[in-house]
């Protein structure tokens, strides 16, 4: 069984909404009331609007050369799900603990604050950080000020685990997430004389058909590195909205859609090649009658993927922590990345399984729980 500081941690981690949209300051008030109770220093990295905030904690010697545990505190909505409890009270059945976050991620976040006092007991000699987050499940930004100081204003750490549910086991790759929404601009018209207008629809269906066939380029480039699953990076759209009437020539119609990368992979490329089809095809049909038409694309989300890096720091000592012999790779993306792109090793290792996140009726086992506090004790010895 994992110990009672991890448990209550945990219900009260979960008993706060902190779905994306929402704030998450009553959430770090409660953590930073934990690292103040331990004489803990910390610091709040609040956003720009001053709704949210990262924490980053240090326990041990102000020095270069520790290990961050780096979580997020944000979670997906629970709208639409059909939840046996109140996803926001933690339950506990059947060797598991329901709640929305349990696994991803505050089961990990919860394992680093439970074991806190056995942190600040051991006269540790390189430091552990804790670093808890915000919109991984949307930008992964949440973690950008934390690291900007690393190095600078805090110390330089020699290795960063991000908690993400792997089951324990070492990842050391993971494909970016880089997201766009396109705009397309047209003019309004009674839909029986389409000449006198220019279809916004009509232009993004087009739009969205090329990005089938710039997939299908993607597919057959491959992974070179034989890591991934699919084995290549994805080319997806995942909404589409436009029009106000069936009998009106629609003014705008806009898509989102998201290039998964593996290493090496320009997502830019996928814009370029887009524009360029819409430059070619797409503008000029809209535009034949003289009518103003346009095609926009925004980047809403790039979060670099992570690639392997044998040998590591972080991965020679998550893989002696987690008793593993091999890494592996994670179809979903994480802040990992964030902390590679900045010069820091990086893996993913944390309790519980990818399965069971996102989910109604969300868990994580107690036996894994358990075992990730085994790891963390097996931190803190190491760094001793």
């Amino acid at each position: 069984m994992p110990t009672s500081a991890t448990l209550d941690i945990l219900a009260r981690l979960v008993s706060f909404d902190t779905e994306t949209p929402r704030s998450n300051l009553p959430l770090i008030d409660y953590v930073a009331g934990i690292f103040d109770a331990a004489g803990v220093p910390f610091v709040r990295l609040p956003n720009a609007k001053g709704d949210k905030a990262a924490i980053y904690a240090t326990i041990g010697p102000q020095a270069d050369g520790g290990v961050v545990l780096s979580g997020h505190t944000d979670v997906v909505p629970v709208a639409g799900q059909s939840w046996s409890s109140d996803p926001f009270t933690l339950r506990l059945a059947d060797g598991r603990a329901y709640g929305r976050g349990a696994v991803d991620m505050k089961g990990f976040a919860a394992i680093a604050l439970g074991l806190l006092p056995e942190m600040t007991r051991a006269s540790l000699r390189r430091p552990i950080h804790i670093l808890l987050s915000y919109d991984e499940e949307t930008t992964c930004l949440g973690v950008v000020d934390a690291i900007a100081r690393m190095g600078i204003e805090a110390p330089r750490p020699g290795a960063v685990i991000v908690g993400e549910p792997t089951e324990l086991q070492v990842a050391d790759a993971h494909k970016s997430v880089f997201s766009m929404m396109t705009y397309v601009h047209g003019h309004e018209a009674h839909s029986s004389k389409p000449a006198l207008g220019a279809n916004a629809v009509s232009g993004a269906a087009a739009l969205v058909v090329e990005l089938d066939r710039i997939a299908d380029i993607f597919r057959e480039r491959g992974d070179p590195t034989g890591r991934f699953d699919p084995p290549y990076a994805t080319v997806h759209v995942g909404t589409i909205h436009g029009g106000t009437a069936r009998n009106i020539l629609a003014k705008l119609c806009a898509f989102n859609w998201e290039v998964r990368g593996v290493p090496g992979t320009d997502e830019r490329e996928a814009i370029r090649m887009l524009e360029a089809f819409a430059e070619a095809s797409v503008l000029p049909r809209l535009r034949a009658h003289g009518w103003p038409a346009s095609v926009e694309t925004v980047i809403e989300v790039d979060v670099p993927g992570l690639a392997p890096e044998p040998g590591s720091p972080a991965e020679t000592l998550a893989l002696r922590l987690a008793g593993r012999n091999s890494t592996m790779t994670v179809p979903y993306g994480t802040e990992a990345g964030r902390f590679q792109k900045q010069g820091l090793p990086t893996v993913v290792c944390g309790p519980g399984s990818i399965n069971q996140a996102h989910q109604p009726d969300e868990y994580i086992t107690l036996a894994e729980l358990e075992r990730g506090e085994a790891f963390v004790r097996r931190l803190i010895e190491d760094c001793r």
